[in-house]
């Protein structure tokens, strides 16, 4: 499989190359653009405000700019939570498109959104300050609605980014899971 994997608001950090290297050693093609060019960031604000100064279109501009090459081979967009709400945009836009996965995070919708049964995977952390459940609930009936085959799992007490090892938020139990799901979904695509 042929895998777009987005990073999360604190930049292309070390879990996310471990990530691709997890994937691409079960045989998958994983390119892990930097939409922050270089910028990494320890703290959640300082990313955050990194993420509002770039702004979310240039951000999606880069994103289109790095699948672009490769769309034409049916990509899965995938990402960790900012990440996330990238893959999600593109995905939903790109016919092409062979699978959503979505780790810690989910986005908007657009009204004129519509796939063909568009495989989609969403692990999260159950509560998640980011991801409410009244939110996932509206999401999820959403995607349903744009035509998305969806699944969801949730992770009772771990943390929003729960599969960075360099970060507070990181439960290995629940990450060793999501890897074992997450391998199992790709395999099916």
């Amino acid at each position: 499989m042929n895998i777009m994997l987005f990073h999360s608001t604190y930049g292309l950090r070390p879990a996310v190359q471990d990530a691709a290297g997890r994937l691409r050693a079960a045989g998958h093609v994983v390119w892990t653009p930097d939409l922050f060019e270089g910028r990494t960031f320890e703290d959640v604000e300082e990313g955050m405000e990194f993420k509002e100064t770039v702004g979310k279109e240039e951000l999606l501009k880069r994103a289109v700019l790095a699948a672009a090459p490769y769309s034409e081979r049916g990509l899965v967009y995938a990402g960790f939570s900012l990440g996330a709400s990238v893959a999600q945009t593109l995905a939903l836009g790109d016919e092409k498109a062979r699978g959503l996965l979505l780790l810690h995070g989910t986005s908007d919708i657009a009204p004129n959104a519509s796939v063909d049964e568009l495989p989609v995977q969403l692990h999260v952390a159950s509560p998640d300050p980011f991801e409410t459940d009244d939110w996932l609930n509206s999401w999820y009936l959403q995607m349903r609605r744009v035509g998305a085959d969806v699944e969801v799992h949730r992770y009772t007490g771990a943390g929003h980014l729960y599969t960075d090892p360099g970060l507070p938020d990181y439960d290995e139990e629940a990450a060793e899971a999501t890897w074992r799901v997450v391998l199992g979904f790709l395999d099916t695509l």
